[in-house]
């Protein structure tokens, strides 16, 4: 199968490092044209300059902008124009003792990890119904299922990004446009191997020492070993692509079998 995203037009939020990177550069190889977003204009023109000197074919823009906020992601939506993709990345985790978890951080939570793409998809799901054709895919999580106890807040962003799927998938019942939800597993992304490195023996080389710490801390995982932010990208791209035009309203999973169920 060829994925073929030429003449589309992407915005993958939050992707100047780790997964969302990965999903840009992905997506600009198989054609389409790239928004790179983060809040900061210089490292977002830092990112593109990066990722154009990967592949010089490569159709990159820049689209800095806090989308989080109102006008934020006014100003990155002017710099894209229509968007065919709409790939929300962004989000922010950290761990806390759930008694600890203090009402304003629930809200930064789920104004983050929730409202910042509720709005994208608001603002960007009627163009794609008129055009009738678009792809809304919303980056969540294992944690979305297997709540883990150390980050309920976290794990229940991602619960409530399902449930935005969902239903935004039935705003778009008909129309050409698919709306998914992309479940993620422990990925290897920026820090991972100095914290993998805390919990292990710092003497092991990188493979082992990933297995190691899967199997002493991740046990559930299948894989055995951390995902590859690539290997994410490639879901996205093919969730992206007319190849899944039959898929719509799902959690699909990309987490190395570390979710214990059968369904999603």
């Amino acid at each position: 199968m060829r994925i073929d995203l030429e003449g589309k037009a992407a915005l993958v939020t939050g992707s100047t490092q780790g997964i969302g990177r990965a999903i840009a550069a992905t997506l600009a190889d198989a054609g389409a044209r790239v928004a790179i977003n983060g809040r900061s204009s210089e490292t977002v023109a830092s990112v593109v300059a990066d990722l154009e000197s990967e592949n010089p074919s490569r159709d990159l823009i820049q689209a800095p902008g806090d989308v989080t906020d109102t006008n934020g992601a006014d100003a990155v939506l002017a710099a894209v124009g229509p968007v065919d993709i709409l790939v929300n990345n962004l989000g922010i985790f950290g761990s806390a003792p759930a008694l600890d978890i203090t009402d304003d951080e629930w809200r930064r939570y789920f104004d983050v990890n929730v409202l910042a793409s509720v709005r994208l998809i608001r603002s960007s799901l009627p163009g794609m119904k008129e055009r009738g054709w678009g792809r809304v895919l919303n980056i969540a999580s294992d944690s979305a299922v297997v709540i883990p106890a150390e980050m309920i807040h976290y794990g229940m962003s991602k619960t409530a990004l399902l449930a935005v799927s969902r239903g935004f998938a039935k705003e778009a019942a008909g129309t050409g446009v698919t709306v998914n939800s992309v479940l993620a597993g422990p990925t290897h992304t920026g820090g991972v191997e100095d914290f993998v490195y805390e919990l292990v023996d710092n003497e092991l080389p990188w493979d082992e020492a990933q297995r190691e710490f899967m199997k002493l801390h991740r046990p559930q995982s299948l894989l055995q070993r951390l995902i590859e932010p690539e290997e994410i990208a490639n879901m996205v791209a093919y969730l992206a692509s007319p190849l899944a035009s039959a898929t719509t309203g799902a959690a699909v999973r990309v987490d190395g079998g570390y979710i214990d169920s059968i369904i999603p």
